[in-house]
């Protein structure tokens, strides 16, 4: 789902790159650098380079992957990281989510990625968030699937849109200093 989420994006200009976080060795903490061999300051410095992050994950016993929460306690490290004018570095940069699996969960996987990620700073878009639960135990998996379900497919172009609106809108016009 999260090369689909891209391939939308590019329908609208964006550029974006994969990076699946389990093949990377980041160690626990909420640091920027939590030492030796940890992979997450490579991984953080493309972050920061983007305009939207897009955080998919799959469904794990109705919860977010133990990576994806790793994830987010990784970037809990950027609510302290602000630019010359006090902003954090997050503002301004907009988050949406995929989440799929064979039981229920994606709505609540969903809502807790939006909070977490409008703690950390991130602008969440409208309809930001996309989901599929197949039947639980059924052994089809999204991947499986020959097209994308019509609702998936509509909930992700709009997504995917709104996305785009609205970082265009804020690397227009940044959030106020306070």
């Amino acid at each position: 789902m999260a090369r689909q989420v891209l391939d939308s994006l590019a329908g609208h200009g964006v550029t974006g790159e994969f990076v699946r976080v389990v093949d990377h060795d980041v160690k626990p903490g909420v640091q920027k650098d939590m030492g030796e061999g940890d992979a997450w300051p490579a991984i953080r410095e493309r972050i920061l380079a983007a305009d939207i992050l897009l955080i998919s994950t799959p469904t794990w016993v109705g919860h977010a992957s133990s990576v994806t929460q790793r994830v987010l306690e990784r970037l809990d490290a950027e609510i302290g990281e602000t630019d010359d004018e006090g902003l954090p570095f997050i503002f301004g940069k907009v988050a949406i989510t995929a989440v799929v699996g064979n039981e229920d969960g994606g709505h609540k996987i969903t809502a807790d990625l939006f909070q977490s990620l409008n703690d950390i700073g991130f602008s969440v878009a409208a309809q930001g968030g996309v989901y599929w639960n197949g039947e639980a135990m059924s052994g089809t998996d999204y991947k499986d699937l020959d097209k994308i379900p019509d609702p998936v497919a509509t909930t992700m172009s709009t997504m995917t849109a709104n996305a785009v609106h609205l970082a265009r809108l804020l690397a227009a016009s940044r959030y106020p200093a306070t």
